[in-house]
């Protein structure tokens, strides 16, 4: 590709990552980078909803990109595959899902959406400057909280 051609592809998100773009290999590493110290097989089949060949095979996938390793030892005299995120792989998950959030932004924005309060510069307090069409007073409830009372989930 020409460099003039490259210069305008800005939608070419260069840094979303195949190996874990696969729905189930994305529901693993999100699995384990909420679960710091590791997850067993079966804890993690379960929150992932994956059957054991097809949790094996997308392990073997990423253990082979060096994102995640895999600790076979003992629990209770019964033997456990504990599953964890290597350092590398922490940070190439963590890259990966800054540029989905670039993919997100450019979406909304060309559909005309706002952006979200997190999305938003934020003012000396730390906190979102007021968007177009919204009062301050609503950008200055402390977060977590909307006017109908239920708390954002966590």
């Amino acid at each position: 590709m020409p460099t003039s051609d490259r210069a305008d592809a800005r939608f070419s998100y260069e840094g979303l990552d195949r190996i874990i773009h696969e729905r189930a290999r994305l529901s693993v590493l999100t699995s384990l980078v909420s679960h710091p110290r590791g997850l067993a097989f079966p804890d993690l089949k379960r929150l992932c909803g994956l059957t054991d060949g097809n949790l094996s095979r997308h392990l073997a996938v990423l253990q082979e990109a060096d994102l995640v390793s895999l600790e076979k030892g003992y629990d209770q005299n019964r033997p456990q595959t504990l599953c964890r995120l290597t350092p590398s792989g922490r940070t190439r998950f963590l890259d990966y899902l800054g540029v989905l959030e670039q993919v997100v932004r450019d979406a909304a924005q060309a559909a005309g959406r706002p952006q979200k309060a997190a999305d938003r510069p934020q003012n000396a307090a730390g906190r979102p400057q007021a968007s177009a069409g919204r009062s301050q007073a609503a950008d200055d409830r402390p977060a977590g909280h909307d006017r109908s009372g239920l708390a954002e989930p966590v």
